[in-house]
């Protein structure tokens, strides 16, 4: 029987199938299937049964030298763990045109300065490349550029003794294997050009930055085991409509997950900022609307005080819209279920908008608090609380819990000129001494929750005591369970 010429590798997994078909059976994909052609025979036994003994080394050996090459942009260098490696691989993934080249040319021309620097674009030509390091004010940096997709030149540029101390590839999925007969951007070719230039820059001790597209679900394309090749793993977030760029680490061999750097776009690049919570919260009128509440998160090690806006109006359908942006849809549909059936809050008929100021997306479920506050706000059309922070997980049975680092929460709050906190119930710990709490959060009283009905006894008391409005229960509203 002859040899199959082709294969059929989905672009999602890189699974490999014997016919086209509309949907991969291994990821649940669709349309990502796509013929490819199928490369050189195995090597022959002599060949392939051959092998050099391993030298292993003891566990506890020299210590190695932790020197980083720090870039300057200090919102880089943290997301990185303090720096770059020498010989890492980085990617940075994120939408087009979200400014993925721009943070990439800075940081090249910063470090450029340190030790030789090469920015190798697959997408745009040199001359391109030169236009937007002199918008930026970077045209005198002395980082190398050149224009090429061929892997095989490019290894060949970098393995070399005086091998550069950053290189950065513009993108992976331009890059093309010549011993590879797919097309560029193709699950082999990705995987083979990640392969071929993490080697050498580990060989050589070169940092290397790859940018990676996104899919329209937001993943780096190509295949899954990019992500596992490489360190590190940056996605840059951000709404077309703001000027704030989010930088996030979701995979970091040398440094904390999860941490973030935030930037802003301007005509001159992007430009770091230091205390973003002022930045999320500058936008706030000094008089207090009903439906925002401000929620003091933490991204990684950095706490962050962002606005949350809901809205809650009466529906004209028979079913009641939920539209979400910058947070979890599904979690907000089970903090209104909690509010309807363990608060006895009227939600089944209304309309609910839920928004995340200034473009950041929260993820953790702290949020859960400050959510409902912003509901309830909203619903009873009375503000929350002046200068107040909330933050709490919501349970099921409707109890709050308690979140990670509550006092670094606080803290950021009073240094924001916060006076007051809704927060879960503190566990008091062994080795506390008596008071400790008391003179380190001395300038913002903090009101402990157990539950979300009393949360919403809370709201219908200032709706009650607001000038001008009955006391009276809303039409359809039950008494809350749990409410003190």
């Amino acid at each position: 029987m002859a040899r199959p010429t082709s294969r059929f590798v989905c672009q999602a997994c890189g699974a490999a199938h014997r016919k086209w078909a509309g949907k991969c059976e291994d990821c649940g994909a669709w349309n990502s299937i796509v013929e490819e052609a199928v490369g050189a025979a195995a090597l022959p036994k002599s060949v392939a049964g051959g092998g050099r003994k391993l030298d292993f080394v003891e566990l506890s050996g020299a210590p190695v030298d932790e020197t980083r090459f720090v870039s300057g942009i200090g919102e880089f260098d943290r997301v990185a763990g303090g720096g770059l490696v020498p010989g890492s691989a980085t990617l940075v993934g994120g939408d087009p045109g979200i400014g993925k080249s721009t943070l990439l040319l800075q940081v090249a021309a910063a470090l450029s300065r340190q030790g030789s620097a090469v920015y190798v674009s697959g997408e745009e030509a040199v001359d391109q490349v030169r236009m937007r390091a002199r918008r930026m004010g970077l045209a005198e940096a002395p980082v190398q550029l050149a224009a090429a997709t061929a892997v095989r030149d490019i290894v060949a540029s970098l393995d070399l003794p005086e091998a550069p101390m950053i290189a950065v590839i513009d993108s992976i999925q331009t890059m093309f294997v010549d011993t590879l007969d797919s097309a560029p951007g193709t699950v082999a070719q990705v995987r083979g050009a990640a392969q071929d230039l993490i080697r050498v820059a580990k060989k050589r001790g070169t940092a290397l930055l790859l940018v990676g597209h996104v899919t329209k679900e937001g993943t780096i394309a190509g295949p899954r085991v990019l992500e596992h090749m490489v360190d590190t793993v940056l996605y840059f977030e951000g709404e077309r409509g703001h000027q704030f760029r989010i930088l996030r680490a979701v995979k970091n061999r040398f440094g904390p997950t999860d941490e973030i750097g935030v930037f802003e776009m301007t005509d001159r690049g992007l430009v770091e900022v230091a205390n973003p919570s002022a930045l999320f919260l500058s936008d706030r009128e000094g008089n207090a609307v009903s439906g925002a509440a401000v929620f003091a998160g933490m991204e990684g090690t950095r706490p962050l005080l962002v606005e949350i806006q809901a809205l809650v109006a009466p529906t004209a359908f028979g079913t009641p819209r939920r539209a979400v942006i910058g947070w979890d849809a599904a979690r907000l549909h089970m903090v209104l279920a909690v509010l309807e059936a363990r608060c006895g809050v009227p939600l089944a008929g209304r309309d609910v908008y839920l928004n995340v100021a200034g473009g950041l997306k929260v993820q953790e479920p702290a949020a859960d608090l400050a959510v409902a506050a912003a509901l309830l706000s909203s619903l009873n059309d009375c503000p929350v609380p002046g200068q107040t922070v909330i933050f709490g997980e919501i349970g099921l049975s409707g109890e709050v819990r308690p979140v990670s680092q509550m006092e670094s929460r606080l803290k950021e709050a009073a240094k924001l000129g916060f006076g007051a906190a809704l927060m879960p119930r503190r566990r008091k710990r062994r080795d506390e001494a008596p008071g400790a709490r008391e003179r380190g959060e001395a300038d913002l009283a903090a009101r402990e929750i157990a539950t979300l009905g009393e949360l919403v006894a809370l709201f219908e008391q200032r709706r009650a005591g607001a000038p001008g409005r009955a006391a009276s229960t809303p039409p359809g509203r039950r008494p809350a369970a749990g409410a003190r």
